[in-house]
């Protein structure tokens, strides 16, 4: 009986699966071909002979020279999530840190070194515990001019950290001379950059064998940069009301202790977190202020909390199209 059953069910299987597997009757619609262009094009990007970088001429003719900028340039473009933000914030941030840059010497590109570390993140805070746009360490923003504790971070002041940067690098570039250099030891150090200098027998970061991360900075700077100038040319549409906007602020003093940040924004007709949002540098509910010192804390204006109030203004008009 188990025999005759097992027949009947295996027989049944047998037409059910030619049944289903008969091939389609002639008068019957044809079965779409796969398609071969569902997707959208995939572009490489073209590279330059060489670009213009810090006031000096980059010939990127040299074979590593040319992969190097194209996996940092190609890498940027299909990253659109984090390179169309970065482009969109550096409206925002650009016109405090520029002349903060001009002011100090430094050369007008150096800001896509901002770019790199950050994203012009102002909140960024790395697994080796760097922190803000510049990514300071503890230890370095406090040698080069910022506090830094529980109860106030100056690396998370974008003009504070930004003039800190500039020290940093000037003392680099007295150095080294060379501002491609000066952008690698901002990445691993003066220590290791020289060191390496000596031990190969080069004058520049370019001709380094490196770590990759090091190694692939200075040409991510280089391919930000290309990006910003010209975001169109690489696909990216933006129009001027997407753009990031400063929001208008009155600076207020502060020369004492705040036993509590929300109680006086309260006083001061904002919200605790539009304090911290404009003042990020404030780490603690509170601050003692044991030494006096006098903080400036910007207080957003009413009107300029809406971006239908706001004005419209675009630091690049090539950023919109």
């Amino acid at each position: 009986m188990k025999h005759t059953l097992s027949t009947i069910f295996a027989s049944v299987s047998i037409i059910t699966a030619s049944l289903l597997w008969q091939p389609v009757l002639s008068n019957a619609e044809p079965l779409p071909e796969p398609a071969s262009h569902g997707f959208a094009p995939v572009i490489s990007p073209d590279i330059p002979s060489h670009m213009s970088f810090c006031g000096k001429k980059i010939n990127l003719d040299r074979n590593d020279m040319y992969e190097r900028f194209d996996r940092e340039l190609t890498s940027l473009i299909y990253s659109h999530g984090n390179t169309m933000l970065m482009l969109k914030r550096a409206n925002k941030f650009f016109p405090i840190i520029a002349p903060i840059l001009k002011a100090n010497g430094i050369p007008a590109d150096v800001i896509y070194l901002a770019c790199a570390e950050s994203t012009l993140n102002p909140r960024a805070y790395s697994p080796a515990k760097a922190a803000g746009l510049w990514q300071f360490l503890a230890s370095t923003g406090k040698e080069y001019g910022l506090e830094v504790n529980d109860e106030v971070d100056e690396r998370y002041n974008i003009e504070k950290a930004t003039r800190a940067a500039c020290r940093y690098l000037k003392k680099a570039y007295e150095k080294y001379g060379d501002w491609p250099t000066v952008m690698a030891a901002y990445n691993a150090g003066m220590g290791r950059i020289s060191t390496e200098l000596d031990k190969q027998i080069s004058d520049n970061s370019f001709d380094l064998y490196l770590n990759d991360e090091t190694s692939r900075y200075v040409f991510r700077i280089m391919a930000i940069k290309a990006i910003l100038e010209n975001p169109g040319a690489y696909g990216y549409r933006l129009g001027a009301d997407q753009l990031y906007r400063n929001t208008d602020c009155r600076t207020v003093e502060v020369s004492g202790p705040i036993e509590d940040w929300a109680a006086w924004a309260k006083s001061q007709g904002i919200s605790y977190a539009q304090l911290k949002e404009e003042n990020p540098w404030i780490r603690s509910r509170s601050l003692t202020n044991k030494n006096g010192r006098t903080y400036k804390v910007r207080i957003p204006k009413s009107d300029s909390l809406y971006r239908s109030k706001q004005p419209g203004s675009v630091y690049n008009k090539a950023w919109v199209n």
